[in-house]
């Protein structure tokens, strides 16, 4: 989504449940039975919590963040890597592709939601529910991830998503699988698994300390 407000780990922000409500009545049902997702790197706003637009650029430990990501996902059998076209995971994207010799398709439908004239400020008390002026409503936010997400996964598999943390919810609510704190952090690489119908979200391995619970 264009500006990333991830919550404090800990606890759960005001409008989630309605943002869990509408990604669950548009399921998605990739024909893969796993994919993999990364939220960017650490900016400079996230860890001001403050809400940010697209050309927020990584911090330093943003791209510590990303490198280390890469060495995590350098294993892994990816065959295709789409990414939000925003600066901070366009840059994550290209640096995780280096090992597989990939090059990132960049779609602003993957783009973290627009949160129009709140851009810029405090996103400490971030509510989904919200309806920022000049910006999307929550419906329309997660209408485009739905759309985003399905025509990322229809990509040749196994796909590597690199997006946001708005994203991250949307995508969990939409297949079912319950979000906590194991896997919001910056560049925690995921890998989403399918068993019949039911998918499950897997960290893989750890994260870098110090990353910010913003988006």
């Amino acid at each position: 989504m264009s500006t990333e407000p991830i919550p404090a780990l800990h606890t759960r922000p005001p409008g989630l449940l309605q943002l869990e409500a509408l990604g669950a009545a548009l399921p998605l049902a990739p024909a893969c039975d796993h994919f993999y997702f990364l939220r960017h790197g650490q900016t400079g706003r996230n860890a001001q919590r403050i809400f940010q637009d697209v050309d927020e650029p990584l911090s330093a430990l943003g791209l510590q963040q990303a490198a280390r990501a890469a060495e995590l996902l350098a294993g892994e059998p990816i065959r295709s890597i789409v990414c939000s076209d925003a600066r901070r995971a366009l840059d994550t994207a290209h640096a995780v592709a280096v090992p597989h010799g990939l090059t990132p398709a960049a779609q602003d439908m993957l783009r973290e939601r627009h949160f129009g004239a709140l851009i810029g400020t405090s996103s400490a008390a971030i509510d989904w529910a919200c309806e920022p002026e000049g910006g999307e409503t929550l419906a329309q936010f997660v209408a485009r991830k739905h759309r985003a997400l399905d025509a990322a996964l229809g990509q040749p598999a196994p796909v590597l998503v690199v997006a946001h943390g708005g994203t991250l919810y949307a995508l969990a609510a939409m297949l079912g699988v319950p979000v906590d704190a194991s896997v919001l952090g910056n560049a925690q690489p995921l890998r989403f698994e399918r068993t019949g119908t039911t998918w499950r979200a897997v960290p893989l391995q750890g994260q870098l300390r110090g990353e910010s619970a913003l988006a």
